[in-house]
């Protein structure tokens, strides 16, 4: 059977803090040994250990004794042969004697060989910490070999190591907080996963400190770093050490302990490599970064059995889980809304603007960005020309709940229906009434466009859309209808994020009576309603049950335009998501349609409105997506017929 993680581009990282006793070896590599085990029975396929963890960090001048230099030699011998049948690659720090030399280093094991060693660069002698009384740096030592039992071993800190999964670095504690951390260097020449064996003390604010150095330099580098610190074992004459581990992802923690524990501690986390990799392939100042030459261990890795992925992945990676961070998500999102289109009111000395209101989800949300703007620009919420123009199949509900919101709002309500207008026109085309077809539809949709224009130019003003992200990707909009406007306000705001932004800034903006209609609104089934209504004059056209859920199509935009990532590993990442929710089968069934729909309808898009970016996925022509109205999507469709065929 597969591995779930080598499906999509994982792997599986741990960082261990062994029980540790300073200065006994024999003891210290047995707990590393028994740690390495435990850790290969969790599928890992890289691991860090602390600094010096040998012996211990702390045993100061002990360090330069000839018996306790032999003992960790022997410790290591003993780790390498004791570990050879694991499929775990890991770093473990001891002390290295190099051309009578002492250099604080680490190690890095796998299958029973040290394949290589890297010493630290920069020796902190400062405050509590004098490394230069006994360490040399080793951040001139490159091309190097150390001689163990005969055998030429690769020494320097030019060294890389690479698998077939991931491409690591080492560096070593006091390294990341220099001015020019060697993982930034690593990084540029291709290694995907840092290792920092660590030992750093705990002083009030520290631990915070450190955390936002590795998730920055994760960031930075657009890697994955794995962070181990010493355990409490170490010496407490003057100091305390807490284990502190942490795993990071281009800026994002994936695991963390801290807990000041006498016995090993693991932390482990999955993380994706395939991401970084393609999120270096786009960012233009990684591929400017200079590089240095580095030598390239090769280091065999093999797939550890029966491993299940776990990690776990947002059915909404739009909208926040917390709270707390969706609030603030959706206090900056109306703030840029907000304030893009006061600069182009400030730009263009317009003091009207015109919209369609449909009692629907997006001419909710732009009328509630248009007020705020209004408000910014000191205007009078009079002059918005709110413009209800009921059609075919436009619901009690719905008109209901446009006329509400336009009241509470304070905006200046007209009312245009359609109905003449648009059996005018099927006749003068010659289009038989009774057809419901796509001719109807979007007829409506560019009469109504047509009714904002003419008024917006009216009033001296300029016309609202009211379309958002998602409709964007998948053209669910009329060509020059409801896809064309002066401004497009809800353009970066995908369909996930429009109920949770409506409903925040019902409860943060606006008063009472905003807040009951909006409910409502919030509540309603997302539709066009450009088809008759129902006998009871209720809704008879639902989006959803024509595109599919807008839940997996904003997964899938997400992943597809924010990542890169192929419609397999999204498939993958979705059945994970929605398990219980969505079967395998339908989740593709809507892939598909969604990849069909965005490559057919980037014409749309190729002639869209200005608008705001608010997020990390934007579908601006002028900006972050560029793609030819004419590009065809055979090559991911094929991968998606593959995974149907699949048994």
């Amino acid at each position: 059977m597969s591995d779930p993680l080598r499906q999509i581009g994982m792997v599986r990282v741990a960082t261990i803090s062994p029980e540790l006793r300073l200065a006994d070896v024999a003891f210290n590599a047995e707990q590393i040994v028994a740690s390495i085990r435990q850790v290969a029975g969790d599928g890992v396929d890289f691991a860090v250990l602390p600094e010096l963890c040998l012996g211990g960090y702390s045993v100061g001048d002990l360090v330069c004794q000839r018996t306790y230099l032999d003992a960790n030699l022997r410790g290591l011998a003993d780790i390498a042969a004791a570990t050879s049948d694991l499929p775990v690659a890991f770093v473990v720090g001891l002390p290295i004697v190099w051309r009578d030399r002492l250099y604080n280093a680490a190690a890095l094991l796998s299958g029973g060989d040290v394949l290589g060693i890297v010493p630290k660069s920069f020796l902190p002698s400062t405050g509590e910490y004098y490394e230069d009384r006994w360490f040399t740096s080793g951040a001139d030592v490159v091309g190097a070999q150390w001689d163990w039992n005969g055998r030429a071993i690769p020494f320097g800190s030019d060294l890389l190591f690479e698998s077939p999964f991931a491409c690591l670095g080492i560096e070593i504690c006091e390294d990341l907080w220099s001015i020019l951390p060697p993982s930034s260097e690593l990084a540029a020449a291709g290694a995907t996963l840092i290792l920092n064996p660590s030992a750093s003390d705990e002083v009030l604010g520290k631990p915070a400190y450190r955390r936002s150095l590795v998730l920055q330099q994760s960031a930075r580098c657009l890697a994955a770093y794995a962070y181990a610190g010493a355990g409490p074992g170490e010496s407490s004459t003057d100091l305390v050490f807490s284990g502190h581990q942490l795993i990071a992802e281009n800026g994002s923690l994936l695991a963390e302990g801290r807990d000041f524990c006498f016995k090993t501690k693991v932390s482990i986390a999955d993380v994706d490599i395939d991401r970084l990799r393609l999120e270096r392939l786009r960012n233009s100042s990684f591929s400017a970064a200079p590089t240095r030459m580095y030598r390239r261990i090769p280091l065999h890795a093999t797939t550890p059995a029966n491993r299940k992925l776990s990690r776990s992945f947002s059915p909404t990676p739009f909208v926040p889980a917390e709270e707390a961070a969706r609030a603030d998500h959706c206090r900056e999102i109306f703030t840029i809304q907000s304030v893009g289109l006061a600069r182009r009111l400030l730009h263009t000395g317009a003091k009207s603007v015109t919209l369609g209101i449909s009692g629907g989800l997006d001419s909710a949300l732009a009328l509630l960005v248009t007020a705020r703007a209004f408000d910014r620009m000191g205007l009078d919420r009079q002059s918005i020309q709110a413009v209800c123009m009921p059609g075919p199949g436009t619901s009690d509900r719905t008109r209901h709940n446009a006329d509400h919101l336009i009241a509470a709002i304070g905006a200046t309500r007209f009312c245009v229906p359609i109905d003449d207008a648009v059996r005018s026109h099927l006749d003068v085309i010659g289009h038989d009434p009774a057809a419901l077809d796509i001719t109807f539809e979007n007829a409506q949709a560019r009469e109504r466009t047509q009714i904002l224009m003419d008024m917006a130019n009216q009033a001296g003003g300029f016309v609202v859309g009211t379309g958002d992200l998602s409709e964007a990707a998948l053209g669910w909009c009329t060509f020059n209808g409801d896809h064309m406007s002066m401004y497009h306000v809800n353009i970066g705001v995908p369909k996930t994020l429009v109920r949770y932004l409506i409903m925040w800034s019902a409860e943060e903006e606006f008063a009472e009576e905003t807040t009951r209609v909006l409910a409502d609104i919030v509540d309603t089934p997302v539709s066009p309603e450009l088809l008759p209504s129902a006998e009871d004059g209720s809704i008879a056209q639902e989006t959803e049950q024509i595109l599919g859920p807008y839940l997996l199509h904003d997964f899938f935009l997400f992943h597809f335009v924010r990542h890169g990532f192929s419609p397999a590993k999204i498939w993958h990442l979705a059945c994970m998501a929605f398990e219980g929710v969505f079967s395998p089968e339908r989740i593709l069934e809507v892939e598909d349609a969604f990849f069909r729909r965005f490559f057919s309808q980037q014409f749309k898009r190729s002639a869209m409105p200005d608008g705001p970016k608010v997020g990390s996925v934007a579908l601006s022509p002028r900006g972050d997506w560029r793609m030819p109205s004419d590009a065809v999507a055979a090559v991911w469709l094929a991968e998606i017929e593959a995974l149907r065929r699949k048994p």
